[in-house]
């Protein structure tokens, strides 16, 4: 297995194609300090004004990092942020690209995630997401069932499809890393789906353990779990029914990852799975702000775009 310098130099040499002459910022917090230092330590070699922050770990994923943190990833040509809570959805994030850094999040990385999840061909990575793109792009509504209990009906309306490839080499660009995935936030949604993947705060699923979500009209109505239920009451306390939106809907890409392992950052990647998200879609292409964003894996979907299914990428091919 690579070790956190190979996966770093993979991160900032071949994804992030940092040059001398850019200004790179990595943040981090301080449980995931180490993978920051590894990234940093490249990082530097190529760039004599790379620099790397650190602060305490939020309390939810989708969390505002420090103001201090924002502006820095703003004033930068590039940025690579592992950190323990996801920063990808915040308007930290979204400021950064808008004022043309470009750069990847790696939310609740671990050592072992960030070195096996960098070891792969991103190149690969990024023509399946292309491919996947092709077929669902111009879609009016997607439909999704798997033998768990999943059957959901997404309407997609004017919302843009976007694709996660791990290569971040333009301006304004912005991946997870590890990356492959192609993703959207839909207009409206209706059905129910079923979670028996990886989830947080559970991880990686039992045999046989699901969690399933109601949804009405583009929101969540009944949760099965307890826990999930009440990370999302605590955050309809501050933003009231967004915490319930319907945030995203995507499709692993990366033919690397051929099992799943826990970690939602990985296996939402697996090619041939679906992930659906609930809160904040504000950061891919929604109109929601809500302090939480959690994706749930769903395995072995079929996948009907406008009422003919389509081939989805093999896991492990």
């Amino acid at each position: 297995m690579a070790n956190l310098r190979d996966a770093a130099e993979t991160a900032v040499r071949q994804c992030l194609d940092l040059s001398a002459d850019e200004s790179c910022v990595i943040v981090t917090d301080d449980k995931r300090e180490p993978i920051g230092e590894a990234l940093y330590d490249v990082a530097s070699e190529i760039d004599d004004g790379a620099t790397i922050l650190r602060y305490p770990p939020g309390d939810q994923h989708g969390e505002e990092p420090p103001a201090p943190v924002a502006a820095a990833m703003a004033d930068a040509d590039a940025f690579l942020a592992p950190t323990t809570k996801s920063i990808s959805h915040t308007r930290a994030r979204g400021d950064a690209c808008d004022a043309g850094a470009r750069g990847a999040t790696l939310p609740g990385i671990t050592e072992n995630v960030f070195t096996a999840g960098l070891d792969a061909d991103y190149e690969s990575i990024a023509a399946e997401s292309d491919r996947m793109l092709g077929l669902v792009d111009d879609a009016e509504e997607i439909r999704v069932t798997t033998p768990a209990g999943t059957d959901i009906t997404f309407g997609i309306g004017a919302r843009e499809w976007h694709t996660d490839t791990g290569m971040v080499h333009d301006a304004g660009d912005f991946s997870n890393l590890p990356a492959g995935e192609v993703f959207v936030s839909p207009e409206t949604a209706d059905g129910r789906f079923v979670v028996d993947g990886t989830m947080r705060p559970h991880g990686l699923l039992e045999d046989g353990q699901t969690l399933s979500f109601e949804v009405e009209d583009g929101f969540v109505t009944d949760i099965s779990d307890d826990e999930i239920r009440e990370q999302v009451e605590t955050a309809a306390e501050e933003v009231g029914r967004d915490a319930y939106n319907l945030a995203e809907l995507g499709i692993g890409t990366n033919l690397a990852v051929e099992e799943l392992v826990g970690s939602v950052l990985l296996d939402e990647k697996a090619g041939g799975t679906v992930h659906i998200a609930i809160g904040d879609d504000a950061g891919i292409g929604g109109d929601t702000d809500a302090p939480l964003h959690l994706d749930g894996i769903l395995r072995e979907p079929t996948v009907e775009v406008d009422g003919e299914e389509i081939e989805l990428p093999t896991v492990g091919q």
